[in-house]
């Protein structure tokens, strides 16, 4: 028999298993773009039932398995934190009432989360973690069959699990033409293998966080970014020595004579950083100095200038420190604004939360009627209590969520069941270009549920292009990412891959924009100066012909370099 203390303590010793284990199972994600990792979320998800373990001595299994269902459900994050909750709270569920459970107990309990969990899933997918939990249930069933001792059991859910995910690869194609098992199935034989170590051979995991692995995520990278643009701004000037960035390139005159390599020793004299290329018919020239006009006079000795670009780096940079400073700012407040959260009474008709990262972006959300807006996205998913927090803070009767990102819609979801004072509409917004139609779409004199049927549709009327990096080494067709690389995605689906953001939004929209599009809203983040964003719009209106009216929102988002909204 397994009680309350035995289920507190396995949980436990499950939870600092996938914690040793989560950058493997991050890993184990395909798709090159940053996203808000399985292990990272699965692990943030259990490690909430352990925090809500804190002073509960109850030796009740019920009692211990309903706070952590409890602590998991508020603190899932990403659609594997959610169906983890999920489990836990159907075993919760099953073992209501019981001080002990058996065997039987145990998988009837198990057979409630696998029921729940597949519920909550509108289209699920064979060859995920729900595969993996169902698989590990059927066993279980068997085992209880011939065996009602409890850890006998588990030993054959275990093992079970195990055996599924090593078939996760022969059920999604994707997975084996990567090579890889599933990161969700992965994560939960991770928590599984924890408890059956401390209850069948009484050994508590120890969680093992290695640093040079935390030091590599996403979070880390842009939280140094951050950092570096920080203190860019009282550097610079030592590091820098010359303003103005000059590049213009040279139509090679006829009667040439003079050795370009000449153009380049003149360069150096005046400037550093000095690039000077060439073929039959131009010269191609970088170089950063204090006098961009003697340089471009020295080139017209040899040819007539085609293209010109100067940049005031210094200019630049305090835009950027400007710029980081206020969302440094803007983060603190909102952090604090979060602390701050209080249920707020139901008074108004109407209120609405949306999820969003960047200054610009929150502001536009808030002007476009917004209470609240929870701070996250790609990278960054917030937990089921984060939203609900927010939905309780905003004072009306129908409050609209809408979550900007599809590993957020799960968690989103999950404040349907805790909120009993005020109706909740999630909206299932997967982007945000889907939110900010969205919300455009409302009409204040219809009612919450003709709302919910026009901004729904309305998602269905905008195309969502998105310019970021590639986190990983990847491979889709024919085309090789490595890591770093600029990649572009249309509706999700990988379509660019190029060394400059610019040149990447610019072929991006090329291929988004047609005949009937009507509007384009172009969304810079962090990492793109104004100047740059400016140089897309021009040079997207000069691949379509300036026929779309193209306008240009400062979002401030990290992770994306450029979202693109086609309507």
């Amino acid at each position: 028999m397994i009680n309350g203390s035995s289920f507190r303590n396995a949980l436990i010793s499950g939870a600092n298993n996938i914690i040793s284990h989560k950058s493997e199972i991050n890993a184990l994600n395909i798709f090159p773009v940053p996203d808000g990792d399985t292990g990272t979320n699965m692990s943030m998800t259990i490690e909430a039932a352990v925090n809500a373990y804190e002073g509960v001595t109850s030796q009740s299994i019920s009692e211990n398995a309903a706070v952590a269902a409890s602590a998991m459900l508020k603190g899932a994050r990403g659609n594997s934190g959610v169906i983890l909750s999920l489990l836990f709270r159907g075993m919760a569920n099953g073992l209501k009432d019981k001080d002990e459970a058996d065997g039987k107990d145990l998988v009837s309990a198990l057979h409630v989360g696998v029921e729940m969990a597949y519920k909550a899933v509108m289209n699920p997918t064979e060859g995920t973690i729900l595969t993996v939990a169902r698989m590990a249930l059927d066993a279980g069933r068997a085992a209880a069959e011939a065996e009602d001792d409890a850890v006998i059991v588990f030993g054959a859910v275990c093992a079970a699990a195990h055996d599924a995910l090593d078939k996760t690869p022969e059920m999604l194609p994707v997975l084996k033409k990567a090579g890889v098992v599933d990161a969700g199935g992965k994560g939960l034989c991770m928590i599984f293998d924890g408890m059956l170590s401390l209850l069948r051979d009484g050994v508590m995991t120890e969680a093992v966080i290695r640093d040079e692995e935390e030091s590599t995520g996403i979070q880390a990278q842009i939280d140094a970014s951050g950092e570096f643009f920080r203190n860019a701004a009282a550097e610079f000037d030592s590091v820098i020595n010359y303003t103005y960035c000059t590049e213009f390139i040279i139509g090679k005159a006829d009667d040439l004579a003079e050795d370009p390599q000449q153009l380049r020793k003149y360069l150096e004299s005046i400037g550093d950083c000095v690039v000077v290329a060439e073929d039959e018919d131009i010269i191609k020239v970088h170089v950063h100095t204090e006098n961009p006009g003697l340089a471009m006079e020295e080139a017209l000795t040899f040819g007539q200038l085609l293209t010109v670009k100067v940049e005031n780096m210094k200019e630049q940079h305090r835009k950027a420190a400007e710029k980081n400073e206020k969302e440094k700012a803007a983060a603190e407040a909102a952090m604090k604004k979060k602390a701050e959260l209080q249920k707020a009474e139901p008074e108004e008709e109407v209120g609405f939360v949306a999820v969003a990262s960047g200054i610009g972006l929150e502001g536009v959300f808030r002007d476009l009627g917004c209470s609240h807006i929870v701070s996250g996205g790609q990278s960054m998913n917030p937990s089921t209590e984060d939203i609900y927090q927010a939905v309780m803070a905003t004072p009306a009767k129908t409050v609209f969520v809408l979550p900007n990102n599809k590993n957020i819609i799960l968690a989103a979801e999950q404040v349907l069941p805790l909120v009993d004072d005020r109706e909740v509409i999630i909206i299932p917004t997967k982007t945000i270009p889907q939110g900010l139609v969205a919300m455009l779409s409302y009409a204040p004199d219809s009612t919450p549920e003709l709302n919910r049927e026009y901004m729904t549709a309305a998602m269905g009327n905008v195309d969502t292009g998105m310019v970021t990096y590639a986190a990983r080494n990847s491979e889709f067709g024919m085309t090789k990412i490595k890591e770093g690389d600029i990649i572009a995605l249309n509706n999700g689906k990988l379509t660019v891959k190029e060394k400059d953001p610019v040149k990447a939004v610019v072929k991006l929209a090329k291929e988004m924009i047609t005949k009937d599009t009507s509007y384009v809203s172009l969304i810079f983040g962090n990492g793109i100066t104004e100047a740059q964003a400016s140089s897309a719009v021009d040079a997207i209106h000069a691949k379509t012909g300036g026929s779309v009216d193209i306008s240009l929102i400062d979002g401030g988002q990290p992770i994306y370099y450029f979202i693109l909204s086609v309507e």
